[in-house]
């Protein structure tokens, strides 16, 4: 794997082009731009693909389920509703969308402009295992369940959960993880000292187990305040970094990458790398999907932090 950096200067262009020119079809089938890593023969990590979405109004992209892992964070528009096994979600910028493995899902977008969304699944890890498998429905759009909004009701508020709701062993039963309280959350710790090799990062959990939203893939968000600079650090295991807004730059390896709003960062294992903020008067904030819950199942997690 790389070090790599995709620009959304570059980006923007080519999905514009992919929108006009590909259509969506039956069959679960998904109109991407896909973030290939030349260094690898599969993926754009060692274990994961990360891609993004582009969706018209008035689009159906139709039901399927299949055993790779999912996740969807919108970057750009409001409007569109995803439904997993039959509980019914807005999706909006800034949300989380998790699709556990085997889980049936489609997307609707009623609104009036294009959704851009970035599509992350631990695709890679799943074919190397030789375990995919693929399901199309025989329906476009699911049934929407009674209770469409039942695993949000019970375990949303991050702090209460049902004493006796049956869960699936391993499975977070939470299904979306919303903008605003993420934010909400975010904020709030970044009035607190920050650490010296991310300044305030939290991550998103599964509110069953505490551990990761997801058994395979870590999603993170983190805020660099206005002139920080972060420590080194490695670590087993794979990260993209998505820009959700302010500029910096990060050096991988001696590798510098200045970026801003709307770029990517893919880091490969046990690589040194760091974020420095240069701005003085603007945070940065970014959205982090990794691989590290992965490497602690197996045992393979190591890390490295340049001291203080």
């Amino acid at each position: 794997m790389l070090p790599l950096h995709w620009r959304w200067n570059d980006l923007a262009p080519m999905l514009e082009r992919v929108g006009a020119g590909l259509k969506l079809e039956a069959g679960g089938n998904r109109r991407t731009l896909r973030l290939t890593n030349p260094g690898l023969p599969y993926g754009t990590t060692p274990t994961f693909w990360a891609s993004i979405q582009y969706i018209l109004p008035g689009e159906v992209a139709t039901a399927h389920r299949h055993t790779a892992h999912a996740l969807r964070f919108i970057m750009h528009g409001h409007g569109a509703f995803t439904t997993v096994d039959g509980e019914q979600y807005p999706m909006n910028e800034g949300d989380l969308v998790v699709t556990p493995g085997w889980t049936w899902h489609d997307h609707e977008h009623r609104g009036d402009k294009p959704m851009i969304w970035l599509d992350v699944l631990d695709i890679s890890l799943v074919r190397a295992m030789h375990a995919t498998f693929f399901e199309p429905s025989p329906v476009d759009l699911q049934p929407v369940s009674e209770f469409p909004r039942r695993s949000w009701q019970q375990f949303g508020s991050g702090i209460m959960r049902p004493a006796r709701a049956p869960v699936r062993d391993g499975v977070n039963p939470l299904l979306i993880y919303p903008a605003q309280q993420a934010e909400e959350a975010l904020a709030a710790a970044s009035h607190l000292p920050a650490e010296p090799h991310s300044d305030t990062e939290l991550e998103y959990q599964n509110p069953v187990t505490g551990g990761p939203a997801l058994p395979t893939i870590g999603t993170r968000l983190q805020r660099m305040r206005a002139g920080s600079r972060c420590l080194r650090q490695r670590h087993t295991g794979s990260v993209l970094n998505y820009v959700i807004s302010g500029s910096g730059t990060t050096v991988v390896e001696g590798q510098r990458f200045d970026w801003q709003a709307g770029d990517f960062i893919a880091i490969p294992p046990w690589c040194w790398y760091e974020h420095v903020n240069g701005s003085q008067q603007a945070s940065a904030t970014m959205f982090q999907v990794n691989d590290v819950p992965l490497m602690k199942a197996l045992g393979l997690l190591r890390e490295e932090y340049a001291p203080e």
